[in-house]
């Protein structure tokens, strides 16, 4: 059976994996202290341009999730995101479990636009009785988002002037940040990033690590007592030092990016081949997911030798599925891949 479900499959990047081995009998201060996780705070500050900024390390995505918002929001207030969101659709009401509300906003092809968060925020404050209703005080977005598009400069910028403008967090959620940055039409960069939103994370879980998420706060707001919650939501790992080697092996000679390339790559093989063949999308993506539209038919004869995600019902003979590639997908499996397709076309 070969794997395309999702882009955590593999363990981890064997540079890890020896930087890991390496500093094994090492003692070191614990829950984040220690030398390794400063040095990955270091080179990520400086990959972003910025010293101002506070970088904390977790395991995974949703903890980061529900660690950000309940050290963001008081009681009374909720998260802005669009329906496909994570925090919305699969964390298992991770946030509302913290006791804050996901607000969905209307969004197209995964992503919020400036004007419906506006628009959003507006409603609250027009409604005479607003104090019986939920306020929005932060504004989620995943880059990319989880149907694999991505936002552009002008589009983050825009987003932040709104929430800047009206007292708005803007968060963005990371988690296959590095396949963002490095999509083709992409015109973000850390550094770009770093500056137009109030908090990001880094997702290593799905690009390369063996698990872990580097937060980057930049609101001075957020990092006040930000450790307090971080230990509170059972974020501050112990052994802290696993996640610093992690990330400090990530960021060393471009290992994040490089691994990003290579599973845009392979999905762009695949999406290119199906194309080719007049195989429709659902979603028009640059980065490591895929949507192609297949015949029923054809899925279940797929299935018996892949495993993929099924996404989306399109009519009765036709249902949208996902093809996720990750560094280590292999170019003979997506070659496979490609002519198990094209045979049963």
């Amino acid at each position: 059976m070969k794997y395309f479900n999702c882009d955590y499959n593999e363990g981890a990047h064997p540079k890890i994996l020896e930087a890991l081995q390496k500093s094994n009998f090492e003692q070191t201060e614990g829950y984040g202290m220690d030398i390794y996780c400063k040095n990955a705070a270091e080179i990520i500050k400086a990959k972003c341009n910025r010293e101002d900024l506070d970088v904390h390390f977790l395991v995974g995505g949703t903890q980061t999730n529900l660690t950000v918002v309940s050290a963001a929001l008081r009681p009374h207030q909720g998260v802005l995101c669009a329906e496909t969101g994570h925090v919305n659709l699969h964390e298992t009401g991770a946030i509302e479990a913290t006791g804050h509300k996901v607000i969905v906003v209307p969004s197209k092809n995964g992503k919020l636009c400036a004007a419906e968060v506006l628009k959003v925020y507006k409603a609250h404050w027009n409604d005479d009785t607003h104090e019986h209703i939920v306020q929005p005080k932060m504004v989620y977005i995943s880059n990319p988002t989880e149907v694999g598009t991505i936002y552009s400069k002008q589009e983050l910028a825009d987003l932040y002037s709104v929430c800047k403008d009206n007292g708005l967090y803007l968060y963005v959620d990371g988690a296959r940040l590095g396949y963002g940055l490095c999509a083709e039409g992409n015109d973000l960069d850390l550094p770009t990033l770093a500056s137009l939103c109030d908090v990001f994370y880094i997702g290593g879980t799905k690009i390369g690590a063996l698990f872990g998420e580097a937060l980057v706060i930049r609101s001075e707001g957020l990092k006040e007592d930000f450790r307090y919650i971080l230990k509170q939501k059972g974020g501050m790992l112990a052994k802290g030092r696993l996640l610093g080697i992690q990330f400090k092996t990530l960021f060393t000679d471009d290992l994040y990016f490089k691994m990003s390339i290579h599973a845009n790559n392979m999905a762009k093989k695949i999406k290119e081949a199906l194309l080719n063949k007049d195989i429709k999308v659902l979603i028009d993506s640059n980065t490591n997911q895929q949507f192609p539209i297949l015949n029923n038919s054809i899925i279940e004869k797929l299935k018996k030798k892949y495993n993929f995600a099924i996404w989306q019902k399109v009519d009765e003979d036709n249902t949208a599925v996902r093809f996720c590639t990750s560094w280590a997908t292999k170019e003979e499996d997506v070659e496979q891949l490609i002519n198990d397709i094209k045979k049963l076309i």
